[in-house]
């Protein structure tokens, strides 16, 4: 991957389109069962089949976009969005209309995952995912007021996807791409670290966007059916809704980590559980418009936080990569989920049982954010980075340098990588490098001294 620094915006961009499907779920999904003959179930697994190949996506680039670079995977992944969802546009029989969502949601799944390690890779990844919300709501709800307005069945929707994936095309020249053997000093892979951490929060993820999109997948249908309401007002309170989820973003951009992970993650799930409950159950335009705003108000907030914890296990992007893919099946589950519920248990009982699934799910992941509270240094870090071992340290000043070795636990320190150019290039002699001591001479008080150039 590309170094720290550099312009986030090519990645908050590849981010966008590759996280706008999940966004436009409800009107894709609610698109399909209107005007493709198909039932609230089938629609439903057809926007899990979407989100299933995206999940995939993720899955076998976890690790790999280092390797790889970012720039060839994004251009891919951008490349068969647009194929994908375009072909599905285009097509007036079920069976394409699967085959292209297929191909498309493997494609938003690359460029989520290329979006994602370089987000994990970046000084502050919480700030920049966050960007990312902001980006991708912003876009989603100028659809949701356009959209009704312009009809076009289920056409329009995957039209508009596979436009943003082509818009962000030219974003891609300004990624990275793949790390040569001369310009990476580890290697790509390697043990994951903390491994007990991320399995918990990958599997918490799983769950937690298992519930959310459970309704997301039926809001379009409550709002219609239960609530009496127009999709032109549905697509409005939707548009309100992520209005005040950009709120939100930038409320939690600005907040950062002055109250750490655990708080933002643990209470904004309890709003979020509550919500949950108040959409399902509302009967009146008042009651789901609050339910739709609040929670739309919380989730990304929620959601920035998680995608910055799972990028602080591990700097390389990999637990990243993957709670994300982890959550993309969760978010693929999610439609079918609650269209089974809610035809079987009706949308209250639905809205009951997935708020009890966040409220449980909530503990483990803020137990997470709790121990975890950045990148801690591990045995052997010093050594990575190169710095000599605590122990060496130790003995060649007589202690006295006690504080200048960081102790297990505490944050790691930025690190910034300078790149010489070859002409630049000193040599050293062995004469040039003298031990410093008090008995070393005047000629010999630096440890480094160089040849020429002085």
């Amino acid at each position: 991957m590309s170094s720290r620094s550099g312009a986030a915006w090519p990645l908050v961009a590849v981010f966008t389109a590759g996280y706008l499907a999940s966004y436009l779920l409800p009107t894709v999904v609610g698109r399909l069962s209107a005007h493709l003959g198909l039932s609230p179930a089938q629609a439903g697994l057809v926007g899990s089949a979407l989100l299933l190949s995206s999940a995939g996506a993720g899955f076998s680039l976890a690790g790999r976009v280092e390797r790889y670079g970012a720039r060839t995977p994004a251009r891919a992944g951008l490349l068969l969005a647009a194929v994908g969802y375009g072909c599905a546009a285009l097509a007036g029989s079920v069976p394409l209309v699967v085959l292209g969502v297929v191909v498309g949601g493997f494609g938003s799944g690359t460029a989520t995952a290329v979006a994602a390690a370089g987000i994990a890779a970046r000084r502050d990844p919480h700030r920049t995912s966050s960007l990312g919300l902001l980006t991708v709501s912003a876009t989603a709800g100028v659809l949701y007021l356009t959209i009704p307005h312009l009809g076009g069945g289920h056409r329009l929707p995957f039209a508009a996807i596979a436009l943003v994936a082509l818009l962000v095309w030219p974003a891609t020249a300004r990624l990275g791409g793949a790390t040569t053997a001369e310009e990476t000093t580890s290697p790509v892979t390697g043990r994951l670290p903390h491994r007990r951490s991320g399995l918990v929060l990958a599997a918490g993820m799983l769950v937690w966007s298992m519930a959310q999109n459970a309704l997301w997948g039926v809001s379009s249908r409550i709002g219609i059916t239960q609530a009496g309401l127009t999709e032109v007002t549905v697509g409005a309170v939707f548009a309100a809704a992520l209005g005040a989820g950009l709120l939100g973003v930038m409320g939690a951009g600005l907040l950062g980590a002055r109250l750490g992970r655990a708080v933002p993650i643990g209470l904004g799930t309890v709003v979020i559980a509550a919500s949950i409950v108040l959409s399902s159950s509302a009967r009146d335009l008042g009651s789901f418009a609050t339910g739709e705003v609040l929670w739309n108000a919380f989730y990304p907030v929620v959601l920035s936080y998680l995608i910055g914890l799972a990028a602080s296990l591990d700097v390389r992007g990999r637990w990243a990569v993957l709670a994300g893919s982890a959550s993309s099946v969760g978010v693929a589950c999610g439609p079918l989920l609650g269209s089974v519920l809610s035809e079987e248990a009706g949308y209250p009982v639905m809205g009951l049982i997935l708020g009890a699934a966040t409220l449980l799910v909530a503990a483990p992941v803020t137990a997470v954010a709790l121990h975890t509270g950045g990148r801690p240094l591990v045995p052997g870090s010093v050594r990575r980075r190169g710095g000599a071992p605590a122990a060496l340290l130790a003995a060649t000043t007589g202690g006295g340098l006690s504080g200048a070795v960081p102790k297990l636990g505490s944050p790691e320190q930025a690190v910034t990588e300078l790149r010489v150019p070859a002409l630049r290039r000193r040599r050293l002699v062995r004469s040039a490098i003298r031990t410093a001591g008090p008995d070393s001479g005047s000629g010999q008080s630096n440890a480094y001294a160089s040849t020429s150039d002085r």
